[in-house]
C-alpha cells in the first residue's frame, strides 16, 4: 500500500515533536521525576523514527521507483545503493 505521507505532513509531526522537546526542557527546568524526563525523550526518538520511516517509504515509492522506469542501469544501481546503505545506518543506531 503506498504511503501518502507528504512533505507537508512531516513537517506537521516535526513540529509536534519540536513541541515536545520543548517540553522536555521545561521538565527538566522544572526538576521533574527523572524517569517521566526518559518516557518522555523515548517518546520523541520514536515520534522521529515514524516520520523517517515515512520519508524513506515515500522515497522508495517515488524516486526509486522512478529511476527503474526510465533510468540508466548505473542509476538505478545507485538508487539501490542508498536505500542499502541508509538502512546499514539505521541498523547501526
Amino acid at each position: 500500500m503506498p504511503h501518502k505521507t507528504t512533505h507537508e505532513a512531516n513537517l506537521v509531526a516535526l513540529r509536534r515533536i519540536e513541541g515536545q522537546v520543548k517540553g522536555i526542557q521545561r521538565m527538566i527546568d522544572n526538576g521533574k521525576y527523572c524517569i517521566d524526563i526518559i518516557i518522555q525523550i523515548h517518546a520523541v526518538i520514536h515520534a522521529l523514527y515514524r516520520v523517517s520511516e515515512k520519508i524513506l517509504a515515500k522515497h522508495m515509492e517515488s524516486c526509486v521507483v522512478d529511476a527503474f522506469r526510465s533510468k540508466p542501469k548505473r542509476q538505478r544501481q545507485q538508487k539501490i545503493n542508498e536505500v542499502i546503505n541508509v538502512i546499514k545506518k539505521l541498523h547501526r543506531l
